[in-house]
């Protein structure tokens, strides 16, 4: 954002102080339209301004407000000889209007009783360490007692105490971590990390992008492929086009023993609803019965050992493999080495993930590109303990280490593309590649907090290797309509709904 100002400033087409302007001018306007109580008459505002510029577009907000008539209250972080040129200047302007009262404050305001607003300006994004004991007890803590509920509370570009580029809540010296809860977040031009990451967006309430004239495309990143939003796919990469059903890929999913091949099961008509051609199941002799009282359009195959598995997948038409789900420990110890020789695009999930966590390397030395690991956060803390140890750690600096970093450095380290599930999805591989898929906001999909719920994201993805699609390709695109086919089913949900509502939102998409 920094790189995208000082490029239209340099450019002349806008200087800094009218940027500034435009900022505070969509955070009214934002607020008014999210509000739209709040503009059929004045009501009240306390403004909380930090020393840059951040501080400068809370100078800009309160100037605006108090020409509408609005009872204004202005609080001011820092020293205003030290202020940034823009920030000095709307400093200036606001000094003529009101009052500019120290913080923290020696005269805390009586927001009890009535409604009003709340503005945080005092730390944007540039912010690299924790919120102080004295901000965090006597600005922020009065804010967040009963007597306040009723007020509505307003971030600037992004709550402060947040860190932009993770999502984590930065701590003070004296260990404690805190930041601004807001019921809206108005940042400018584009969603940053921490709007989506972590705690961002428990924090953040809702979320709106204001355009304040920097241009399409201001800000590209200059690296390849910089971390980006995962998106609906595109409807060519994962319909099927005219053919056979083998040039739609077979793919094969690996079940465990009687009474727990259920997760294959969800796994296996994943896949096939996603769009593989052909999908196989390869059980134990002692599963094969249930199996095939449960499955019609999937083919069954008797897998009792190792042996028979290096064997079938001497059927190279067998081009995407699932192995995990339901699978048991010593099934998973015997079958993931041969399955990870032959090689395949292939998937590892569940107890494929949690049988060599005594050893992960000895996994780590066997994947190739071609894998997808898929663990959930505590897969992950056992096949990378270091990684789960940093995040588990709380920062104190920024940028902090967060979801994206250990998904990169995991992807790195195992040499393939990772799935790391959760609310904040994040798909990296073994070349840097990254991408987030944010399940919050109007996103949000509880209800996938079902048994089973996992195993269907992962026939998701090997129906979509089968169909060709490349590692992150098929995980991001399967991580978004595992997500939208909750949505859409709505409460209620329960695993076995989600491939049955997948052709809804095909069909959507294709319109």
């Amino acid at each position: 954002m920094r790189a995208a100002e000082q490029a239209v400033i340099a450019s002349g087409r806008a200087t800094g102080r009218a940027l500034m302007e435009t900022a505070g001018r969509r955070v009214v306007e934002t607020l008014l339209a999210h509000w739209p109580d709040l503009a059929r008459a004045p009501n009240r505002a306390i403004v909380l301004c930090g020393p840059g510029n951040n501080g400068g577009d809370g100078f800009v907000i309160a100037r605006l407000l108090a020409r509408w008539h609005w009872d204004v209250e202005l609080f001011f972080l820092g020293d205003p000889a030290r202020l940034p040129p823009d920030a000095a200047a709307n400093h200036a302007l606001w000094s003529d209007l009101g009052a500019v009262k120290p913080l923290p404050m020696t005269a805390p305001p009586d927001l009890r009783g009535g409604t009003g607003v709340i503005i945080d300006a005092l730390f944007g994004t540039g912010l690299t360490r924790g919120l102080g004991p004295d901000l965090a007890q006597d600005v922020l803590a009065p804010l967040d007692q009963a007597d306040f509920a009723h007020w509505r509370r307003v971030a600037v570009d992004i709550p402060s105490g947040l860190c932009a580029d993770s999502g984590r809540v930065l701590a003070a010296a004296d260990g404690s971590a805190t930041a601004f809860r807001a019921d809206l977040t108005v940042t400018f031009h584009a969603a940053k990390r921490g709007h989506v990451l972590g705690a961002g967006p428990d924090l953040c309430g809702a979320l709106a992008v204001a355009d304040i004239g920097l241009g399409a495309g201001a800000g590209a990143s200059d690296t390849p492929d910089p971390l980006r939003l995962v998106g609906p796919p595109a409807p060519g990469a994962i319909l099927k086009p005219p053919g056979h059903k083998y040039d739609h890929g077979h793919a094969l999913v690996f079940s465990g023993g009687q009474g727990q091949s259920g997760a294959a099961r969800l796994a296996a008509r994943a896949a096939l609803r996603i769009g593989a051609g052909l999908v196989t199941l390869a059980a134990p002799p002692e599963a094969m019965a249930e199996c095939a009282a449960q499955l019609t359009a999937i083919m069954l195959r008797d897998i009792p050992d190792a042996a028979a598995c290096a064997e079938l997948l001497a059927d190279r038409r067998l081009n995407a493999l699932c192995l995990g789900p339901g699978l048991g420990l010593d099934r998973a110890r015997a079958l993931v080495p041969v399955a990870l020789a032959a090689p395949r695009a292939l998937v590892l999930d569940a107890d494929a993930l949690t049988a060599f966590a005594d050893d992960p390397p000895a996994l780590f030395a066997r994947l190739h590109p071609g894998v997808i690991l898929t663990p959930h956060d505590g897969e992950f803390a056992r096949l990378f303990p270091d990684l789960a140890a940093h995040l588990a750690d709380r920062p104190t600096h920024g940028p902090a280490f967060g979801r994206v970093e250990a998904a990169l450095a995991a992807a790195a380290r195992a040499g393939c593309t990772l799935l790391l599930k959760g609310r904040d999805t994040i798909i990296a591989d073994h070349t840097g590649r990254c991408a987030v898929h944010a399940a919050t906001g109007d996103r949000a999909a509880p209800w996938l907090a079902t048994a089973g719920a996992g195993d269907v994201l992962a026939g998701f993805i090997t129906g979509l290797l089968a169909r060709g699609l490349d590692p992150f390709q098929a995980a991001a695109a399967a991580a978004w309509l595992h997500v939208e086919t909750a949505r859409h089913f709505g409460p209620g949900l329960i695993a076995e709904d989600l491939p049955e509502t997948l052709p809804a939102i095909l069909r959507k998409l294709v319109e």
